[in-house]
C-alpha cells in the first residue's frame, strides 16, 4: 500500500478582504481531490468574515488597564482579549484565557500582526461552523469532498515556541484513538488517543511560516483515514493544569 503523503503550500492567493470567499479563491488555485486535507490558517478567515476590531473605537475597561499597567501592552488591544474570553486563567506577565469553545491560549488567540495598523484581529467565535461552510463550499463548486482544518499558533506549556495547533475541522475527527488495540507485543492500548489534527497543523505552520512568506492555506494528500472522536478539549473537571492555576490564585 502507498503509504506517502504529499503536501503543498498554496501559493498565488490574494491577500484576504472583507467577504471575500476563501473556498472559491482556493478552488480557482489548485485542483482537489476527494480525501484532500485544507490546513487554512484562521487569519484569513477573521479578515474575510471582518473579525477585526479598530482600536481608536474601543474604550479598555479597569481589568483591561489594570493589565496593561504590569504588561505595557495597549489596554485597548487588552480589551479585544477580555470581549472574547469566557474565562481569565492568568492576567500577567501574559494573558492567558479560555474561549467559549473550549480553546485555551495566550490572549485569546488576538493579533495585530499581519493586519492592518490599527486594527486588532480576533479568532472565529465558531470555528467548526466555519470549516464546515468552507467544506460545503468546496463541494458546492467542485464537487469535491475535502476535510477542512483551521489552524491558529500557539504556545506551550513547559517548552519555548509556538506550534499550529487545529481550532476548527470539518470532514474528520480530532482524536484518533487506539483505546482497545494491541502494540507489538499484544498488549491492550488504554490511554493512547493521538490528536492528528494537531499534528497536521502544526507541520502545515511549518510550511506556512511566521512571517510574511504567504502560505495562508496547506494542502495534504494522500494521508490514511482515521477513527476516533472530538473530545479534544479537556472538561474543567479533566483540566488539571486549569485547577492548579486556580487554586494558585486563590
Amino acid at each position: 500500500m502507498d503509504s506517502s503523503i504529499s503536501i503543498t503550500g498554496l501559493r498565488g492567493l490574494p491577500l484576504i478582504q472583507k467577504d471575500d470567499d476563501i473556498a472559491a479563491l482556493i478552488c480557482n488555485t489548485t485542483t482537489l481531490q476527494n480525501g484532500d486535507i485544507l490546513c487554512i490558517a484562521s487569519t484569513i478567515v477573521s479578515k474575510a468574515n471582518g473579525y477585526s476590531r479598530r482600536l481608536d473605537e474601543i474604550t479598555p475597561g479597569k481589568q483591561a488597564c489594570s493589565i496593561a499597567s504590569v504588561t505595557g501592552e495597549d489596554p485597548r488591544f487588552l480589551q479585544v482579549v477580555l470581549d472574547q474570553a469566557a474565562d481569565v486563567l492568568i492576567e500577567t506577565p501574559f494573558t492567558l484565557t479560555a474561549l467559549p469553545w473550549g480553546h485555551v491560549g495566550v490572549r485569546s488567540g488576538v493579533d495585530a500582526s499581519n493586519v492592518e495598523d490599527g486594527y486588532a484581529i480576533y479568532l472565529p467565535p465558531d470555528p467548526m461552523a466555519e470549516a464546515s461552510r468552507i467544506a460545503e463550499r468546496i463541494f458546492e463548486i467542485t464537487g469535491v469532498l475535502c476535510q477542512i482544518i483551521l489552524t491558529d499558533t500557539c504556545g506551550r506549556a513547559f517548552r519555548r515556541g509556538q506550534t499550529g495547533h487545529a481550532i476548527g475541522w470539518s470532514g474528520m475527527t480530532a482524536i484518533r484513538d487506539f483505546r482497545g488495540d494491541t502494540d507489538l507485543f499484544g498488549k491492550v492500548l488504554e490511554i493512547t488517543e493521538e490528536a492528528v489534527i494537531d499534528e497536521i497543523a502544526g507541520f502545515s505552520n511549518f510550511v506556512m511560516g511566521e512571517s510574511n512568506n504567504g502560505v495562508p492555506v496547506v494542502l495534504f494528500r494522500g494521508c490514511p483515514a482515521w477513527k476516533g472522536h472530538n473530545e479534544i478539549y479537556f472538561t474543567k473537571s479533566q483540566d488539571i493544569i486549569r485547577r492548579a492555576l486556580q487554586k494558585e490564585e486563590c
